[in-house]
């Protein structure tokens, strides 16, 4: 099984390989999940020739750490990274659900809080929230974010703190209209201040798209995003 040593210890992680794919995802899970929960997933990409990679989150799946307490984003965006440096190379989609789409916001330095719902101390709203990329713009084709939570949307108001999204990276959205977790009001908001977000919802869905009875359409709707992301047709500003 391949693991890899992060700075809290051994980080799992899973691959699915395809041979002569077209692209490969990065999936970042949510809290409480790992990637054993994702053979279903893989399979849709592998059908759409996109090889999946997925990472155990600290302390979850047979990633050492506590599965109370997965870390700071600043250490979680830390183990992402070792994920993505060991990856293949670009066509590279990164993909993270819940708390996995807070992270991949951070690589960008982009998950900060609306104004009031954050640290008031900008000190202590820098520990909280990667306010700098770290990642390189170009160093990714494409990515999907799911049920994104709140708390990371503040990204793209005027004079907001952290680096504003590469505005020529495609993003995909999928989220569940009836999420309670995190109520897709936010997201909808957040949509209209990127115009390179594409934002798919789904009726009668919840928080985990991909593992709710819409998981088959969903995952079809992302590989579908995700080819066109390799062959240039995704949405684009």
């Amino acid at each position: 099984m391949p693991f890899f040593d992060g700075a809290r210890g051994r980080m799992h992680y899973r691959r699915w390989p395809v041979e002569n794919s077209v692209a490969t995802v990065l999936l970042l899970p949510g809290m409480g999940q790992h990637s054993g929960h994702y053979h279903r997933f893989a399979r849709t990409m592998k059908a759409a020739d996109i090889e999946t990679w997925a990472l155990d989150t600290s302390g979850q799946g047979l990633s050492e750490g506590d599965h109370r307490n997965p870390g700071t984003l600043a250490e979680l965006v830390a183990d992402a990274l070792m994920l993505f440096d060991i990856a293949p190379q670009p066509p590279l989609i990164l993909m993270g659900h819940s708390l996995g789409a807070v992270t991949a916001l951070s690589m960008f330095g982009a998950a900060e809080p609306e104004s009031g719902d954050g640290p008031s101390d900008a000190t202590a709203l820098a520990r909280s929230y990667p306010l700098r990329p770290a990642i390189a713009a170009d160093a990714l084709t494409g990515m999907v974010l799911s049920g994104v939570p709140k708390r990371a949307l503040g990204g793209g108001t005027p004079n907001a703190a952290g680096t504003p999204l590469p505005r020529n990276l495609p993003i995909l959205a999928v989220h569940g209209v009836e999420d309670r977790r995190a109520p897709i009001d936010a997201v909808r908001v957040w949509t209209q201040r990127h115009e390179s977000v594409d934002l798919r919802e789904y009726a009668d869905a919840g928080h985990d798209l991909l593992h709710e009875p819409v998981h088959a359409r969903v995952a079809a709707d992302i590989a579908d995003w995700m080819q066109g992301v390799v062959v240039g047709l995704a949405r684009r500003p």
